[in-house]
């Protein structure tokens, strides 16, 4: 097994595993005959990224989709980046976002996976297996589902994207580089005690909030855990510091876009549990979620208790899939853990962590966002699996049993990376931006700025499963404030439910504007929302005419008409 000790090979596994993250992403973005394609998620959660980015390089952090409030709620250090790099170096937002950040990031998630790894354990086959699972981890729903005769598929199927869908949420994968950073460091300052390493510790692991609210509520708990053992166990006081800064910083950076964030969590324990078997696109056993919930509900708590626990075993067995391995040395030894060193307990208390909170916590608007702290509990449990089964593998003297071992793991794992690939190679995107489209909102960016009115998103007309549909029709999505350079009166209505942002009362009122027959109502509405321009597609219009409304018709083509409100 000296390959698996050649630098070679840990530079080829880094370089397919980022070919291989970055495919999710690179072909999204770019213009095509048919117009600009986005692949899988990229449609709207890309497009989403791509407005933020865009306002936020104009200067302005109001929220785009919905003109005139400030952005709340959200983490934007991602969207920041994204910005200051947009204006350094004159490289589209769109390009930045789909091509140049994605292998970027990919790499530099592999290679301080490595490099923790091995600053953490010193062995190379135990850094190398642990890249291997940050990134080819998957989840056993592949099984599931070749068991039903439904294919490969399956990665979500229990809930939670797996590692191929990593750089489909680029905040995510950032804050796993400030995390990785944070333990390196902090690894060095256990071994080392000097003020450079213990700022950048508290520093990386104090932006984290910055990048992705999960990751900071993630890395405070688990840094003040430490810091308590530690203290109980040792009377060291060194990593409560630690602990007190990275709050400072992160609080410093938290309170000012999250203010209000707080009431976006609610309390609905096992959610995901019963969804997940009620969901035909999940796991779908509903005579086990008919059971759940009928012993809950008539509090016949023994078999209750057995039902979740069993919808739980599911959940955990389904989406670790190998990943498991990581709790081998806990079930053999759990005294143990009472002899673990600040890096073993700063992970398991983020990987516990990061289960127990979307058990018992859902967020408003969308109540799934709340797995998303379950990814860390996955990433990092990939890490640890790397490193029980590199151990594992180290203590074999056959070079066979070795081989044997590693194929086995291979391919009981990549499965779910090769069935996802699906979503994002096939040659025609689900969603795009048409021609026409394209070229209405490239006249609009280059026109003074100001308040862009739409059509309110018609979600009887969405056409999910089918290639080539038109973003307006596809899911309500930030694009015309994305490709116009303009921030839209409404759009986007998703992640306005996910901030927490009143959109109903603007969505009644444009639809009053686009109803009345009263002139000076439907005047009055654009003169006090400061609406600018008007971006309508061919069957999009107002009861009442241009002339009317005082609107002056700038552009036109066979899709789209602008108008400019006098």
């Amino acid at each position: 097994m000296k390959i698996l000790t050649n630098n070679v090979f840990k530079w080829l596994l880094v370089l397919i595993g980022t070919i291989v993250w970055s495919l999710t992403m690179v072909k999204s973005g770019w213009i095509y005959s048919y117009g600009i394609g986005f692949w899988g998620a990229n449609g709207h959660d890309g497009v989403w990224h791509v407005a933020l980015a865009e306002s936020l390089s104009r200067g302005s952090f109001q929220l785009p989709t919905f003109a005139s409030l400030p952005i709340q709620n959200y983490h934007i250090g991602f969207d920041l980046i994204l910005a200051i790099l947009h204006k350094i170096t004159f490289i589209p937002v769109v390009n930045l976002y789909f091509q140049i950040t994605p292998p970027i990031l990919a790499l530099a998630i592999g290679l301080l996976s490595y490099a923790f790894v091995y600053i953490w354990r010193k062995s190379k086959i135990e850094s190398l297996i642990a890249v291997f699972f940050v990134y080819f981890g998957g989840s056993f729903g592949w099984l599931v589902s070749l068991f039903r005769g439904q294919g490969w598929g399956g990665e979500s199927m229990y809930w939670s994207q797996q590692s191929i869908s990593t750089l489909i949420n680029p905040p995510f994968a950032l804050s796993l580089i400030t995390i990785l950073l944070g333990l390196i460091y902090l690894k060095k300052y256990l071994e080392k005690k000097t003020l450079f390493n213990f700022c950048l510790t508290a520093l990386f692991l104090g932006v984290s909030i910055f990048i992705k609210v999960y990751a900071g509520l993630l890395v405070l708990t688990s840094i003040l855990i430490v810091a308590i053992w530690q203290i109980i166990r040792k009377k060291d006081y060194f990593l409560l510091w630690i602990f007190l800064v990275t709050a400072v910083i992160s609080m410093f950076l938290f309170i000012p876009f999250n203010k209000s964030s707080v009431n976006l969590i609610v309390f609905t324990p096992f959610w995901f549990l019963e969804s997940m078997m009620a969901y035909p696109d999940r796991f779908n056993w509903y005579k086990l979620y008919s059971a759940m919930t009928t012993y809950r509900m008539g509090r016949i708590w023994g078999k209750a208790i057995l039902a979740y626990g069993l919808a739980f075993v599911i959940f955990i067995v389904g989406n670790f899939s190998t990943r498991l391995v990581a709790l081998k040395p806990l079930l053999q030894k759990p005294k143990k853990l009472l002899t673990a060193g600040p890096i073993e307990i700063f992970l398991f208390a983020l990987i516990l962590a990061g289960i127990v909170v979307p058990m018992f916590f859902t967020q408003k608007g969308t109540p799934w966002n709340t797995i998303q702290f379950f990814y860390y509990s996955l990433i990092f449990g990939g890490i640890a699996a790397g490193v029980v089964v590199g151990n594992f593998i180290e203590s074999k003297s056959s070079s066979f049993t070795k081989g044997l071992i590693i194929t086995i793991f291979v391919l009981l794992t990549i499965p779910t990376t090769i069935a996802s690939m699906g979503y994002y190679l096939p040659e025609k995107p689900p969603s795009v931006i048409p021609t026409n489209e394209l070229e209405a909102l490239k006249f609009l960016s280059q026109q003074p700025d100001g308040i862009v009115l739409t059509y309110p998103y018609n979600s009887t007309k969405i056409l999910g499963g089918h290639s080539l549909t038109p973003l307006y029709m596809y899911d309500t999505t930030a694009y015309v404030s994305a490709f116009s350079d303009k921030d839209t009166f409404l759009e986007d209505q998703t992640n306005l439910d996910n901030l927490q942002y009143p959109w109903q009362g603007r969505r009644n009122s444009v639809e009053s504007f686009l109803t009345t027959l009263n002139i000076s109502s439907a005047r009055s509405f654009l003169e006090k929302n400061n609406i600018s321009y008007i971006y309508w597609l061919t069957d999009q219009h107002a009861k009442l005419g241009a002339k009317q409304l005082g609107l002056t018709q700038i552009f036109q083509n066979n899709n789209v008409t602008i108008f400019k409100v006098n």
